[in-house]
């Protein structure tokens, strides 16, 4: 006689503890929208920063262990030996660095995000001591950082064909 009482009991309770349960936090706003538009303006800044040939204000972009992966050299880690790569480029008369972002995307998450685009690059060939050119494409990844800012984790550029010399004039 004890069970035919305990299960109907010890079901209403159950039903009634399901009820208690409270309900699931409401999810965080999707602000991807906002987030891509932040950092196509990190682009846009750091694309100004690179054509006033603001060597300080260009290398800020970069994460403290951030790599960067270009044409013909070893990947490049940790934002010192960045700094170093980017003094010599940054020291050539020739330097000249301008690219175009064609997309910007975000993680779900919000955190993390990248970019992608076209990209030319001049300097001065240190076989021949001319100026050349080179056109490529890249892929930019970024981390949101705690303060909201977004610094740039891994630079990547492709050549699409090896460097062209510059013509007088141009």
């Amino acid at each position: 006689m004890q069970m035919r009482t305990l299960f109907p009991t010890s079901l209403g309770v159950a039903f009634l503890l399901a009820g208690c349960t409270p309900a699931p936090p409401p999810a965080p706003p999707d602000t991807r929208a906002a987030d891509a538009a932040a950092v196509r303006q990190v682009e846009a800044d750091w694309a100004q920063a690179a054509a006033s040939k603001n060597f300080d204000k260009f290398t800020s972009f970069y994460a403290d262990d951030a790599s960067v992966f270009m044409s013909d050299m070893a990947v490049v880690t940790g934002k010192a030996n960045i700094v170093s790569a980017w003094k010599t480029f940054f020291a050539d008369k020739n330097a000249s660095l301008t690219w175009k972002t064609a997309s910007a995307v975000v993680s779900k998450s919000g955190d993390i995000a990248y970019t992608e685009g076209s990209y030319t690059l001049t300097y001065t060939d240190t076989k021949t001591k001319k100026a050349v050119s080179e056109k490529g494409k890249y892929v930019e990844v970024y981390a949101k950082q705690g303060d909201g800012t977004w610094k740039n984790e891994a630079d990547i550029g492709n050549e699409d064909a090896p460097p062209a010399p510059v013509k007088a004039g141009q």
